[in-house]
């Protein structure tokens, strides 16, 4: 048995360890905002599986020795790195709740079942899909995105193509999204056997749009070619600088040509949340499916990204097969028709939803919109700081919560002024001060700023570019 012995003592250690987490999360401000893993921690970290027990004490005190001080960062208000979400520490409480129940969310009859349908159902009222659709939570955007073309590839060949495979006209599919689409798109399509050659990568404008323009042109040089474009990828906020393809526009075009409207909104997606950010992503209510992230901009703890499908039929014939010993049944726990595990790849499935259902129950989908605002709001303060600063440069447009700018070192250009800027971004990590990253934009090395953060305020801006000032003087 692998229970405590002592129930007590559990208990005992539990609250310590709960005490320890909750403190590290009220004073997060007065750590550094990264620390290198030092050498002797990664050896401690390689050493081979341990034949005996530790114990919980002994366990829990080596990860507050070596792995809980060097975490990812991204807990800091002053991490502005990556798009990565920040957490909560609610969040944390309903990921040790989830755990507890250890709840399968494959399918049957469960309160976990019913909690991951409701928090589906809010996301599918809030874009506007009908009760129809389907929709899964899953690991995160990289997996939704793979799901929609999946579907998408079933949409176009017919479910004879889960056992025949692609062959023949098959292979003369073709898609299109822009050159600043996330690399996990063209993933997707290698993924799938449609192969990253059929996705038609087209130049963007320069706001970093996708031009419907160039898309039209596209997919008729391609049907003159003898291919059969079948769907159409739009950006509700790119990685590198934050832009918003013209989804109206894309999705009046894809209706025209009969083409699959797939809007990858990883981050972006959730600004719908904000009234006022509603109007950047006119158009995305007319998608056929929609990827984004909960652990981005809604600061749940990782993983949770989601996939919704207008056509919930379709997205269950991609996915839905019969088994004998997952025979459903009208009642008793085997009940609970449909499965998840008819519309994703997987059949073991945590309980991923119910970190994203406690922030939503807590904090209101108005509150969570206006911290999403607040990061937008945040982006412009900064891009009036760098404009007003004569050491800095913008080097790409603000229109969500990315700013992308560089440090104009005087005598320096092209490749000199790139790597300056990259290695005083490695030297703005070290010094634990913040968390920057850098990006290629325009043909130059930037640094680049994804504010998604709800901890963060605007001395955090303020405080970024002393740091900047003074280790480029360094």
């Amino acid at each position: 048995m692998l229970d405590p012995s002592d129930w007590s003592a559990f208990r005992a250690q539990s609250h310590r360890v709960l005490d320890d987490a909750l403190d590290y999360l009220e004073r997060v401000r007065d750590e550094p905002a990264w620390r290198e893993v030092p050498d002797d921690v990664k050896t401690r970290l390689r050493a081979p599986m341990p034949q005996e027990p530790a114990g919980f004490e002994g366990a829990y005190r080596e990860f507050s020795e070596a792995i809980f001080p060097y975490n990812g960062a991204n807990v800091h208000p002053r991490f502005f790195g990556w798009v990565q979400g920040t957490g909560s520490a609610s969040g944390a409480i309903a990921e040790l709740l989830a755990a507890t129940m250890n709840a399968n969310v494959g399918g049957r009859n469960h309160g976990a079942v019913y909690v991951e349908r409701q928090v589906i159902d809010w996301f599918k009222t809030l874009f506007g899909f009908p009760p129809t659709a389907g929709g899964i939570t899953v690991t995160g955007t990289s997996a939704a995105n793979f799901i929609a073309v999946l579907v998408a590839r079933t949409w176009a060949l017919g479910t004879r193509v889960r056992e025949s495979g692609l062959a023949g006209d098959a292979l003369r599919l073709t898609a299109y999204a822009s050159a600043d689409a996330h690399s996990c798109v063209r993933a997707a399509f290698e993924n799938a056997g449609l192969g990253s050659a059929m996705l038609r990568v087209l130049p963007v404008d320069e706001r970093h749009r996708l031009p419907t323009a160039a898309v039209a042109a596209a997919i008729a040089r391609d049907r003159a070619a003898g291919y059969r474009p079948f769907m159409l990828i739009g950006s509700a906020g790119t990685v590198d600088t934050g832009a918003i393809d013209p989804l109206d526009d894309l999705a009046e075009l894809a209706r025209r040509e009969s083409l699959w409207f797939h809007v990858d909104g990883a981050f972006g997606a959730m600004a719908y949340l904000a009234p006022s950010l509603q109007p950047l992503l006119l158009g995305i209510e007319r998608a056929d499916s929609i990827a984004f992230d909960f652990h981005k901009w809604l600061h749940v703890p990782y993983d949770a990204g989601c996939v919704l499908v207008r056509d919930g039929e379709m997205q269950r014939a991609t996915f839905s097969s019969a088994t004998a010993y997952l025979t459903r049944t009208q009642r008793g726990l085997s009940s609970g028709s449909p499965w998840f595990a008819e519309f994703g790849p997987d059949l073991s499935r945590g309980f991923r939803a119910l970190k994203v259902w406690f922030a939503i129950k807590e904090h209101g989908a108005r509150k969570l919109g206006e911290a999403i605002a607040r990061n937008c709001a945040q982006a412009q303060y900064l891009k009036t700081l760098v404009e007003r600063d004569p050491a800095f440069e913008l080097v790409a447009p603000v229109g969500l919560n990315i700013v992308c700018f560089r440090y104009a070192a005087p005598g320096l250009h092209g490749e000199a002024l790139d790597r300056f800027n990259e290695e005083l971004t490695i030297r703005l990590q070290e010094s634990g001060i913040a968390v920057a990253s850098s990006t290629t934009v325009g043909g130059c090395r930037a640094i680049r700023v994804c504010i998604v953060n709800h901890r963060s305020c605007d001395e955090d801006f303020d405080v970024l570019l002393d740091a900047l000032r003074r280790l480029a003087t360094e």
